[in-house]
């Protein structure tokens, strides 16, 4: 056989359907669709495309960019989901989140200038491409929930305080802290139209959310006129659209007292019209004032752990609402396809001027609720974006900034959990920790440091058993120890040192012989066979025996492949006991576990007396 055929025959066996169809879920669901697929789909993405355009224009004034940027970064994202995503319901565009982020990692010297913000963008993408052709979504799951609670808790709070200054009309700086001191400071001045604009649209928007949740109970039985259908599904639609109705009619009052020349609002800054160029991101940017051009290498240096923290904020906020939306509607997502089709979305947004996207929770629920069917409806919601940057841009000069920011502290606010402190606190009261840590950090030191810290908190309640793992020891003439997890590196010392303590001591005669019952250890690795050696040897000078029992094939393997001088392994406790003294006395118990109640059921043979149960 040819090298060439041979080659041909290896990608036939590798690019199979399957894979093909894995990789790019289209190949799956495009052959199916059907005309009733494409009907749910426009419906869904152009009700989508009407919640995306406000929310963008007002999420990019949250990441300190111009308006625009916001859109440049809602359509691009839904074209490439749709050939590589697994899920239905997911829809990827700007978020609350990812805007602050950008705000604290990719904000440029230059003033609206976005040239870090799209090399985020497009370094964000391929840190999340390379996880998923590596398979390592699970690394998520390290960010426990009280973590991730505190943390968007903290954001939301964050993201709605820092627009009250837009409701009040002043200026202030965006650091939580100096925020807080300056709008309070700043309250004399306030701009009296922008609180009743921003305060009304508040209102308005809150009446609307309570009119699109209406739940219409109607008597078992009952049959429901299509008239009343109609009714009901308008009355939910005006409630679904809600950002687009407040911010169309601000901007129109704002136009209306423009026309009359009364310019007592803040207005949104003028917006470059037009859709952006396709082109690659520039890697330098001239600053004009200074005369100074901020290389590559400023730049990387200045975004730093930007490009670590946002791709896993970005894959967590999609893993987290492509499940929750897969269990509610009876399918299944690929975590790691996930993180390749976010991954491409970004590096190919970036060619068009976006920041960092991810799954947006408000716009995937309104996706799911007006019956998408496929992920096409991205089609309708991106052409619906590209649509009003081509032909509304000129018009968004009108809305009022207290209007964006209503709809801004709206969205976030729902963010806010301050429930789950009263589950954690029935369930486990230590879980308050992290999300304590998490959530207060957040404000002081800034939320990339609060995540980080919570993150760190976090890991290290979850391996502190294992360098504390819970030992039960039993001692007559022979000394039993049993650990009750796995043995890894981070507990082999202090296990070692527990036994030297208690079974080869000198200041008390030792006993005859330690017996080592590994019976809950799932796994062993270098350092514990360090730690058996050198416990051999120790035991060796003061003549006392150890055994081992209860070993898994695989722990026994690695064991016996090391070597060990004078290494012995029973079968079971008492084949270790028999083969060291038919007696023993005196029971004791040792406990090294502060909260941890294992049980130690009793051993019966010649070791302890028969049926002896103790609780610890």
């Amino acid at each position: 056989m040819s090298g060439w055929q041979q080659v041909k025959d290896r990608l036939r066996k590798t690019y199979t359907k399957q894979y093909i169809r894995k990789k790019f879920p289209i190949s799956y669901w495009l052959p199916k669709y059907r005309l009733k697929h494409l009907q749910g789909d426009i419906i869904a993405g152009l009700t989508v495309g009407l919640t995306v355009i406000p929310q963008g224009l007002a999420y990019a004034v949250v990441a300190e960019l111009p308006p625009q940027y916001g859109l440049y970064s809602a359509f691009m994202g839904c074209f490439v989901y749709m050939f590589l995503g697994t899920s239905k319901d997911i829809t990827l565009g700007p978020t609350a989140i990812m805007s602050l982020m950008t705000a604290d990692f990719g904000k440029s010297p230059i003033k609206h200038d976005a040239t870090y913000a799209i090399i985020l963008t497009l370094m964000c993408g391929a840190v999340q491409f390379v996880m998923g052709l590596l398979h390592l979504g699970f690394v998520v799951q390290f960010i426990s929930v009280p973590v991730i609670n505190g943390f968007t808790s903290a954001a939301a709070i964050i993201i709605a305080f820092s627009q009250v200054k837009k409701i009040i009309g002043v200026d202030c700086p965006r650091e939580f802290i100096h925020a807080v001191e300056c709008t309070f400071s700043k309250i004399p001045e306030t701009n009296v139209w922008d609180l009743t604009m921003g305060l009304s649209c508040i209102v308005i928007l809150v009446l609307l959310k309570i009119l699109k949740d209406i739940q219409w109970k109607d008597e078992e039985g009952t049959v429901v006129r299509l008239s009343t259908k109609i009714a009901r599904k308008t009355l939910w639609l005006i409630g679904t659209a809600r950002n687009a109705i407040v911010v169309v009619a601000a901007a129109g009052i704002a136009a209306a007292l423009l026309a009359e020349d009364i310019k007592v609002l803040t207005l949104t800054e003028e917006i470059d019209p037009g859709l952006p160029p396709f082109q690659p991101p520039a890697f330098s940017v001239l600053d004009p004032d200074l005369n100074i051009t901020h290389s590559v290498g400023e730049i990387f240096s200045d975004i730093g752990s930007g490009f670590a923290i946002i791709p896993l904020i970005g894959l967590l906020e999609t893993i987290a609402i492509g499940k929750a939306f897969a269990r509610q509607n009876n399918y299944r997502i690929d975590a790691n396809q996930e993180l390749v089709a976010i991954g491409v979305a970004n590096v190919v947004s970036s060619f068009v001027s976006s920041y960092p996207v991810t799954g947006s929770f408000s716009r995937t629920a309104v996706n799911s609720q007006t019956g998408v069917r496929t992920p096409a409806g991205g089609i309708f919601t991106g052409g619906l974006v590209i649509l009003a940057l081509l032909v509304l841009t000129p018009l968004f000069k009108f809305i009022p900034a207290s209007a964006l920011a209503a709809v801004i502290i709206c969205a976030v606010l729902q963010m806010v959990d301050f429930k789950i402190i009263l589950t954690l606190w029935r369930i486990k009261k230590l879980d308050l920790l992290p999300l304590a840590v998490t959530f207060f950090l957040s404000f002081v030191l800034g939320i990339e440091y609060g995540i980080m810290i919570g993150i760190g908190v976090s890991v290290l309640m979850l391996l502190y058993p294992m360098a504390r793992p819970t030992i039960v020891a039993i001692k007559k003439e022979v000394m039993i120890f049993k650990p009750d997890s796995g043995l890894k590196f981070p507990g082999a010392e202090y296990l070692k040192d527990k036994i030297v303590s208690r079974a080869i001591n000198p200041a008390e005669p030792p006993p005859k012989s330690v017996v080592f019952d590994f019976e809950h250890v799932s796994g062993i690795d270098y350092s514990t066979v360090q730690m058996i050696t050198q416990l051999h040897e120790e035991a060796k000078r003061h003549k006392v025996q150890i055994t081992f029992a209860n070993m898994r094939p695989d722990v026994l393997s690695i064991a016996e492949s090391a070597k060990i001088n004078g290494f012995k392994h029973y079968a079971t406790v008492e084949e270790a006991c028999s083969a060291i003294t038919d007696n023993l006395d005196n029971l004791e118990l040792l406990d090294d576990s502060d909260d941890q109640q294992p049980v130690l059921q009793g051993y019966t043979g010649p070791c302890l007396e028969d049926e002896d149960t103790i609780r610890v």
